[in-house]
């Protein structure tokens, strides 16, 4: 009985230890933290991050003020229109010209979860077209972004979208920045936007 309550406790003890690795980057108030890149709206209501197209329609870039180079990044997003938007990483900017690599967020059928090098190489790696499956347009969902070294995997909804391996992203160092895309008419809402520094 003693052995199974030490056993109990370890697994809480663990259990909690794990949690507190987690940082909130978002503090569910205000923008303290991050710097916003371009004209687009970067708001919060009701507790959660908004990024709204503007009336100029460009490109908007919300970044953290840190750079981070390995990580896990969990958050949770919810595309109230179009939806076409983006987690970047490893990233550096010039006005709202962006270096580095972007996991997609973006309407249904359009590869939420893969990987776009920008103003590079483009896509370099999209989910399959089954997997395309697990984006809940309209609802709240879960995302999952772990980099260590060359290697980034992305999850969503608790299922493996992409796992790419790249010497370039090795290599890379910046911020974390949350996208809109141009064209207008995008709405995104963000929430529970979590980081854990790894070796």
């Amino acid at each position: 009985m003693k052995f199974l309550l030490l056993l109990f406790s370890a697994a809480l003890l663990s259990t909690g230890m794990f949690a507190q690795n987690f940082k909130s980057i978002f503090n569910g108030k205000d923008l303290t933290g991050w710097t916003n890149n371009g004209t687009e709206k970067w708001y919060v209501e009701n507790k959660e991050l908004v990024c709204e197209s503007g009336p100029d329609k460009q490109y908007g870039y919300l970044s953290t003020n840190k750079n981070y180079k390995n990580f896990e990044l969990t958050l949770q997003f919810k595309q109230e229109a179009n939806g076409n938007s983006g987690v970047f990483i490893r990233s550096t900017i010039e006005g709202t010209k962006i270096s580095g690599w972007q996991v997609e967020v973006a309407p249904a059928n359009k590869h939420t979860g893969g990987i776009y090098e920008s103003y590079g190489r483009g896509w370099l790696i999209q989910p399959k077209a089954e997997d395309e499956q697990w984006l809940k347009m309209g609802e709240w969902n879960k995302m999952r972004i772990v980099v260590i070294g060359d290697e980034v995997t992305s999850w969503l909804n608790g299922h493996k979208m992409v796992y790419l391996k790249d010497e370039k992203i090795g290599k890379g160092q910046g911020f974390i920045a949350l996208q809109i895309h141009d064209g207008g008419g995008i709405k995104v809402r963000w929430k529970k936007i979590k980081i854990k520094e790894l070796d």
